[in-house]
């Protein structure tokens, strides 16, 4: 079976900047910022992102490109007879199944708020009454899954790459839009210096644990996303360049999520440490209180609606390329199959806080916080510490193979001073922050 290629390179790094943006910006770092103290988070964030963020996303994108293949199949390509290694591909198609266990849900709930928005709908908007009915969970987890693979049985460049690139776009300009209105609002001075300003008292331990995962989770690195990506381009462009590009675009989707939000919360009064419900109630709020607010409402949540998607594509993407690896199954088969698997994964969630009531830990959590914990707690950072493994040491596939893929072409170089960072300081890192996050955990 011929590898598919992306069209190019624009294609490519708004395609991993997809999915890369989506829920973790825009519903989950303004949440986790507000629970977390604001500007010191932020400070946290962006030196996770820059110390471990971007040395693991140069390897994941390595490793891809190298193996020309899915994670399932791309350690067995690359690893030394004997070796073991290939075992995390299956630790990645598990993760990429838990996290569309719940991404799914969370996209379908955006999609319910946008066509409430759009529709004028508005009057008995709530964040808990929505979650707790099934019919509203399952019909928008259904529209969200039908959409996602019926766009990926169109083909790489036909279907995800087109799609992708429009989407990206779009959701630009509109966050541009949304931020500059937000500071024309009255509590736009304070929201600002809550979110910006470090306020270094509050920074603790789980503080930096939630920063590292966040980090993870925002990148999607660490199960396999960005290894199918590089795994569609050539070897024109050196990979620290592009894997910068990326990091870049992202983090200015986050960044802009949270112009747009505090400065809304401290204008309306709404508590900025609300957690999950964050992006539904308090934006509800903020627009059923401004004039023209049914039509901010439908632009804002249209642009989640873009955000969210981008990922959900890129994901099934990578469960779609893992499981025809596996198969042999022509594009629309796997869709169809992987498709129909994820919606019944997916329905856990949904009725998660209905008919299927399970407390994993906490009193009050349910599926969702779950499969979350899977994901962001476990799978992403010990997935990025296996990558760190792998790459840098002679026990895997050696710094000296990973050098040569990760600068093949033009652009920004890994230089040899940088061993120490991605050998030593990476895992290392990782390692503590995971080991110390494990036992401060709130498990009840």
């Amino acid at each position: 079976m011929e590898r598919e290629k992306l069209g190019s390179r624009l294609g490519f790094i708004l395609l991993s900047a997809g999915c890369a943006i989506g829920c973790g910006n825009v519903w989950k770092f303004p949440w986790m910022c507000g629970q977390y103290g604001g500007g010191g988070f932020v400070l946290l964030y962006f030196f996770c992102l820059v110390i471990l963020g971007l040395p693991i996303m140069i390897m994941e994108f390595s490793v891809g490109r190298a193996a020309q293949a899915s994670p399932i199949k791309m350690y067995q390509k690359l690893e030394k007879k004997g070796q073991k290694w290939h075992i995390h591909g299956y630790v990645s198609f598990f993760g990429s199944v838990a996290l569309m266990a719940f991404y799914t849900v969370v996209t379908g709930w955006i999609v319910y708020y946008f066509v409430r928005f759009l529709t004028g709908n508005i009057q008995d908007l709530g964040f808990s009454s929505m979650i707790t009915n099934p019919g509203v969970n399952v019909t928008y987890l259904a529209v969200t899954v039908v959409l996602a693979f019926g766009i990926l049985c169109f083909g790489l460049q036909g279907g995800l790459e087109r799609v992708t690139k429009y989407m990206m776009m779009l959701l630009l300009v509109l966050m541009l839009v949304l931020a500059v209105h937000s500071f024309t609002l009255s509590g736009a001075a304070e929201g600002l210096r809550f979110y910006l300003v470090p306020d270094l008292s509050k920074i603790n331990g789980s503080v930096v644990v939630g920063a590292m995962n966040q980090a993870f989770f925002t990148l999607s690195v660490g199960m396999g996303a960005m290894a199918i990506f590089g795994s569609y381009i050539g070897k024109e462009r050196s990979l620290m360049g592009e894997s910068v590009h990326i990091i870049v675009l992202d983090t200015f989707v986050a960044v802009v999520a949270g112009l747009i939000m505090f400065p809304a919360c401290f204008t309306y009064g709404v508590e900025v440490n609300a957690g999950p419900s964050l992006l539904f109630d308090t934006m509800a709020t903020v627009f059923n209180h401004m004039n023209g607010g049914r039509w901010w409402g439908t632009l804002f949540f249209l642009f989640m609606v873009f955000a969210a998607l981008s990922t959900v594509l890129a994901v099934c993407e990578e469960i779609l390329a893992m499981v025809r690896d596996l198969t042999g199954w022509s594009r629309p088969v796997g869709c169809l199959v992987c498709g129909g698997g994820i919606f019944l994964v997916a329905l856990t969630t949904a009725l998660g806080y209905s008919v299927l009531h399970f407390q994993p830990f906490a009193e009050g959590t349910a599926w969702l916080d779950l499969w979350d914990f899977l994901v962001s707690n476990n799978i992403l950072p010990l997935g990025s510490l296996v990558l760190a493994l792998f790459c840098c040491n002679k026990f895997g596939w050696g710094w000296d193979s990973f050098l040569l893929e990760a600068n093949a072409g033009r652009g920004l170089k890994v230089r040899p001073w940088m061993k120490p960072l991605f050998r030593y300081v990476v895992p290392a890192a990782i390692l503590f922050i995971y080991v110390y996050g494990m036992a401060t955990f709130q498990w009840k």
